[in-house]
């Protein structure tokens, strides 16, 4: 027993799996390089071997002499040493897991810019390991060359091969070196010692540095001669490689004044590379403005940079730092470029953690980033994770004061939507959205959501996106804001295969009529357009009833087909379908009041956001430094949301028939002219027309003209009634009587009767109009003898806060009917009488200068309002 104790093989006893050997290395070195693991973690390591049986007595001092060297010195660009084992066989020495230099040649990128920023940085690393050897270690390598350098699994560059280190203040002779390929590089003093006496303590070293400079752009050095070609020599380094290989010993440099030279400004180690990773080097005593400043600006530069010098080098640090330093968030747009190169095991190992930890943050900018950068990371998200750990928090932002976290958090759920589950995407989503179309204050946003509920459609329930899609779609056809009714139009022809064809005839196409004579062009095109796509789609089915079924095949399915006719055809909804997100570079429209007089209350599951105000002129694309400096000015909060009514904001109310900011939802009993009045009162609490507004002639005033001219003839109809029975009550009776007999009266009223009659009539030859249209318009024959003092103020007032979309087309109908033929020839010739002509030519002019005196006053309204801010909550004037 006791013998086969001392007899077993003891290199068992050693950590490691040895694997195959490096090929080539042991041409250039006394030692064999072998790929190696450790042990239960399998970590990739690399083994140096010494055969002692087979080697001399002086290989073996070169080899203990190695090992000795490598365990004492300790520096970044030296070979990190990890374990060693010595037998009465073999000398094993485990390191980092390295590849020669001499063979990574081949591995170099071919991209000229790359390689060239690359091979900086490895020099800069192996000048800087001989000045620590020269003059803080006073020491001589004795042994520089592509096979002295070896490249780990960041790239970066470590000096070994410790073999022939020696005291500089020892022997200047350059040692005798084994194997002899080695000796092309021996340096000129070698062969002719009268050059020794001007040897300094760095010039072998430096010798060795130029012939690997030219070994790193030219490749392994054959012959001594070649080094005189410097044809591939950057220009920048050419004056330095001649000093470096210069017969004189005297006048190599020093590596250190080397590095002070090269790190100026258009020297050779001057490049973003070097900068970058030294920066990182020392980001620890680095104050936190550097810190943003570089990371802000390191995603630029990463394209340029090597892949394992971002995965291994970079990466690491910016994690380090995010986690355990004051990085704050610009780290994390670097951080998430660079994910990219992770496998996938890695990437749930090294990142994944880390951005669940990030979407917890309270700080807006860390959120904000966040969001921004979604598209990069999405991918590798588990939908668990998501739906259980990143939506909750997500969805804070709906609610958020600010509102560049609110846009982002509606462009963020596209990416969001395929991985969410039904009650996510199907309840929460949609709730929000429905209240942030209906009731958020920035146009830009109310656009957006618009668009990104076009963009998930595909991954909405069928049965919802059905009862859905075409009333959000009609409410922001209905919104003051142009960006947002052309969102709803788009969005109409890129889920157009999510309609039923008698849908499609009965509310989308009649919606759609009512903007080809919106205000806006950039509306009117694009509905057009639309029309003539769902026109063409009920032709061709009318055509040929059998395509009826496909056109609605993906109605009810979950999973609609891309490939299907319905999708096909239809080309002009294309660039509906591609269309970008509306970006608002100074959306300052004013806060709009609730629709309704309910308040919002937010969801139990949602937590209460930050109190933090937001200026109501804030652009929907505030930058992020707006977001670190809020704005002190009172707006409302999410906590402003009362707890009623949640649930009663739903996307099935959103019709015309029940729109709270259409006249025709006031009241469906008759009223009369009170019913009229409320109704146009309570449209102030939702669209405001004088915001969004032109100058052009409104339909409302035409409408007033209108009435005007048609209370203008009954009063003149009542004057010469008048005057006829006073003549005729001179003949028969006596003037100063103070009554009239009960027939007179009587027949007084049937004459009168008799006149306004025609009037009347003209009121039955308007086509069909709405409820709301009877409740605004008072019939000739309801009309009291006094409404020719009636003010037209009021109903001009009224008018113009109902809401263009939805009032152009029954403004235009109204206003067509009351220039029809109706009115016929010789039908009114008995309120002809001197001076007639007058008073109606007298009646045209004061609406004129009405006109123009209301023209200019919504011209300085809006002149005002373009001169500051308006705060939330300012009354309009």
């Amino acid at each position: 027993m006791m013998w086969s104790f001392f007899s077993r093989d003891s290199s068992k006893d050693f950590p490691y799996d040895i694997g195959e050997p490096v090929s080539g290395f042991d041409n250039y070195s006394i030692w064999t390089l072998h790929k190696a693991k450790r042990k239960g973690t399998l970590e990739e390591v690399s083994v140096f071997v010494y055969d002692i049986r087979s080697g001399s007595d002086t290989k073996c001092e070169l080899a203990k002499a190695a090992l000795k060297r490598l365990k004492t010195l300790r520096h970044p660009s030296i070979l990190q040493y990890l374990d060693s084992l010595e037998t009465d066989k073999m000398l094993y020495v485990a390191t980092e897991a390295v590849d020669p230099l001499g063979t990574y040649f081949t591995k170099l990128a071919t991209d000229n810019v790359q390689k060239g920023l690359y091979l900086a940085w490895g020099i800069f690393q192996i000048t800087r390991a001989l000045s620590f050897l020269n003059n803080d270690g006073n020491l001589r390598h004795n042994n520089v060359s592509a096979w002295s350098v070896f490249v780990n699994a960041s790239g970066e560059w470590k000096l070994g091969s410790l073999e022939y280190v020696s005291a500089a203040d020892g022997n200047p002779m350059p040692p005798v070196k084994i194997p002899v390929t080695l000796e092309v590089y021996d340096s000129p003093e070698k062969n002719d010692q009268s050059k020794l006496k001007a040897a300094t303590k760095c010039s072998v070293d430096m010798w060795g540095l130029g012939c690997l400079v030219w070994e790193a752009f030219n490749g392994v050095l054959k012959q001594r001669s070649n080094l005189k070609d410097i044809d591939h020599i950057p220009k920048s380094l050419q004056s330095l490689y001649c000093e470096l290989v210069g017969a004189s010993p005297s006048n190599r440099p020093n590596p250190a004044d080397i590095i002070t030279r090269c790190r100026k400004p258009g020297g050779f180690f001057k490049n973003d590379l070097v900068d970058t990773l030294l920066f990182l080097e020392e980001i620890q005593i680095k104050d936190k403005a550097e810190k943003n400043r570089f990371f802000s600006g390191l995603t630029t530069h990463l394209d340029n940079f090597p892949d394992n010098v971002c995965k291994h080098k970079i990466l690491p640090q910016l994690i380090n730092s995010y986690e355990y330093g004051d990085a704050g968030s610009a780290v994390l747009a670097p951080m998430f470029k660079l994910g990219k190169l992770l496998d996938e095991v890695e990437y749930q190992k090294r990142i994944v953690p880390c951005v669940v930890k990030l979407f917890a943050s309270t700080d807006r900018v860390t959120r904000s980033r966040l969001l921004q950068q979604l598209d990069l990371f999405i991918a590798h998200l588990q939908p668990q994770v998501v739906n259980d750990q990143i939506f909750p928090q997500v969805a804070h932002g709906f609610l958020d004061t600010n509102a560049t976290i609110r846009e982002q958090t509606v462009k963020s759920i596209i990416h969001l939507a395929p991985k969410l589950n039904y009650n996510n995407l199907n309840v929460e989503v949609l709730r929000h959205f429905a209240r942030l179309q209906a009731r958020d204050d920035q146009g830009g946003i109310r656009t957006n959501t618009t668009v990104c509920l076009g963009k998930i459609a595909p991954h909405l329930h069928p049965q919802v996106r059905q009862r859905v899609l075409v009333s959000a779609f009609i409410r922001a056809m209905r919104d003051p804001f142009p960006p947002a009714r052309v969102a709803g139009v788009l969005a109409l022809a890129a889920t157009q295969q999510y309609f039923l064809l008698s849908e499609v005839a009965n509310r989308v196409l009649p919606s759609l009529c009512s903007l080809t004579v919106d205000p806006e062009k950039t509306v009117r095109d694009p509905a057009f357009k639309t029309i003539r796509g769902f026109l063409g789609k009920l032709e061709k089915v009318s055509e040929d009833p059998s395509l009826r079924e496909t056109m609605e095949a993906d109605v009810h399915t979950a999973t609609p087909s891309i490939g299907n006719a319905a999708a096909t055809w239809a080309g002009w909804a294309v660039t509906a379908v591609t269309a970008k997100f509306y970006r608002s570079q100074s959306d300052s429209s004013r806060p709009r009041p609730p629709l309704t007089g309910r308040n919002l209350s937010k969801p139990a599951s949602l937590e209460q956001p930050s109190s933090s105000s937001l200026s109501t002129t804030t652009s929907s694309v505030t930058s992020m430094t707006s977001l670190e400096h809020e704005s002190n000015e009172t707006s409302a909060s999410a906590s402003d949301y009362g707890n009623n009514d949640w649930d009663n904001e739903n996307w099935g109310e959103m019709d015309t028939s029940q729109d709270p900011s259409s006249p025709l939802a006031a009241s469906s009993n008759n009223g009369g002219a009170l019913v009229a009045t409320n109704a146009l009162i309570e449209v102030r609490d939702g669209w405001d027309n004088e915001e969004w507004g032109s100058l052009e002639e409104d339909p409302c005033e035409e409408e007033e003209q209108a009435e005007q001219e048609h209370q203008q003839q009954q009063l003149l109809a009542r004057q010469s009634i008048s005057s006829t029975t006073s003549s005729s009550q001179q003949q028969q009776h006596h003037p100063l009587l103070p009554h009239q007999h009960p027939h007179q009266q009587q027949l007084q009223q049937h004459e009168l009767n008799e006149l306004i009659e025609p009037l009347a009539k003209l009121n039955s030859h308007v086509t069909s109009p709405s409820k709301g249209q009877q409740q605004n318009m008072l019939r000739p024959k309801e009309l009291p003898l006094s409404s020719s003092n009636t003010s037209p103020t009021s109903a001009t007032a009224n008018c113009n806060n109902i809401s263009p979309p939805s009032s152009h087309l029954n403004n235009s109908t109204h206003n067509a009917n009351w220039n029809s033929d109706s009115w016929a020839d010789g039908e009114f010739e008995t309120l002809d009488e001197p001076g007639m002509g007058n008073k109606l030519d007298e009646a045209r002019r004061k609406r004129e200068e009405k006109k123009l005196q209301r023209q200019r006053e919504l011209e300085a309204r809006r002149a005002q309002r373009a001169t500051g801010p308006l705060k939330l909550g300012a009354k309009k004037l």
